[in-house]
């Protein structure tokens, strides 16, 4: 059987033995010794600092619109997972979807600019697949009406844009480090703050208000990481290199199969911004012949997977339904194939000669 990924895992035995140091101080959470070592190694790795691991990829989503103090409109993508929209409304605010660019996926600025209303405080935009928004015409957007900007950088471990960390563009910027993400721990996420007293916010928000053991900056939930996933986390980090390099060379497989069938296409890639091959999404010409791709694999026990579906403008719990043609279109008839560190070229050119014999 083939998934669409597979979670990477280093020798146990590396993995326990990093354990076993949290085990013996029978220290597991409270940000102990391993998470601020894994928190050290990764600002290094990535060239940042201002940021602090979580427990999940979505609470630091929730932790920013809390901490930016936004109560109204928030202009989102329809194209992302729906964790980009449920927190929107999680923290009851108003989900506003602009359509998305056909070529990049991520979410149009000239589309954000016409959607912008005297309610409107933030820009909850996604970097999809690992490419960039237009980070600049985002930015210029929100300078011009005064708005926060939040990134969804949850596919993004690694990407950089002219040189710098995708994680020092916007206000605040969260990340996964959920199982089947190229860095892993386990269950985990990230939350980057440029600003040192916006950071100092977030740290408090997920910490319950913590200002030392015996005072309260304010109000605060729980979002903190455990040792355990500390320990995965440094157990993958020293393979991360080679994690991108082998997906790296599955990546130009599939493109190279795929090239020349007129029955496929892929999405483009923001200039100067650096890939760190995290999926490998292709777009068909319509969704009949998605379907049959599917069913195809699928008889060979080959599972790719609907990613996104559906676009989030058609969720069924919003209070209004809109029109996104672009977003809606791409959702209906895009596949993530298969794509991790153990599987082989050889599996690779197997799923292509099924889409390309179709």
């Amino acid at each position: 059987m083939i998934n669409v990924t597979q979670s990477f895992l280093p020798p146990i035995q590396e993995f326990e033995a990093i354990l076993k140091r949290a085990w013996d101080k029978k220290w597991m959470t409270n940000r102990g010794e391993l998470l601020l070592e894994l928190e050290s190694k990764l600002s290094t790795y990535l060239g940042v600092s201002n940021f602090f691991i979580t427990t999940n990829g979505t609470l630091p989503l929730q932790i920013a619109l809390k901490t930016l103090g936004i109560t109204k409109e928030v202009i989102t993508t329809p194209f992302s997972y729906v964790a980009t929209t449920s927190a929107i409304i999680w923290e009851n605010c108003t989900p506003v979807f602009v359509d998305i660019e056909r070529d990049m996926l991520t979410i149009d600025p000239v589309k954000i600019e016409a959607a912008i209303t005297e309610n409107t405080e933030a820009i909850l935009a996604t970097h999809v697949f690992g490419n960039p928004c237009d980070v600049e015409a985002i930015q210029a957007i929100a300078e011009k009406y005064n708005l926060k900007v939040i990134y969804d950088a949850a596919h993004c471990f690694a990407v950089t844009y002219k040189g710098k960390s995708i994680f020092e563009y916007g206000d605040i910027i969260s990340t996964s480090f959920h199982s089947t993400k190229l860095f892993h721990t386990g269950e985990g996420g990230a939350i980057f703050v440029p600003n040192d007293a916006l950071y100092k916010k977030c740290y408090y928000h997920h910490n319950f208000g913590h200002n030392g053991p015996l005072e309260y900056h304010g109000l605060g939930i729980n979002a903190k990481a455990s040792e355990m996933q500390a320990a995965m986390g440094l157990s993958v980090l020293p393979y991360i290199d080679t994690i991108i390099a082998k997906r790296k060379l599955l990546t130009e497989t599939y493109e190279s199969l795929l090239k020349d069938n007129a029955n496929v296409s892929l999405f483009g890639f923001r200039e100067f911004a650096e890939k760190n091959y995290s999926y490998m999404p292709v777009i068909f010409k319509d969704e009949a012949f998605m379907q049959l791709v599917l069913e195809k694999l699928a008889a060979l026990k080959i599972y790719p997977r609907r990613y996104f579906y559906p676009s989030l403008n058609k969720l069924p719990y919003l209070e209004k339904s809109v029109s996104m043609p672009i977003s809606e279109d791409i959702c209906s008839k895009i596949l993530c194939l298969p794509l991790y560190f153990e599987l082989e070229k050889q599996q690779v050119a197997e799923i292509c000669n099924v889409i390309n014999s179709l």
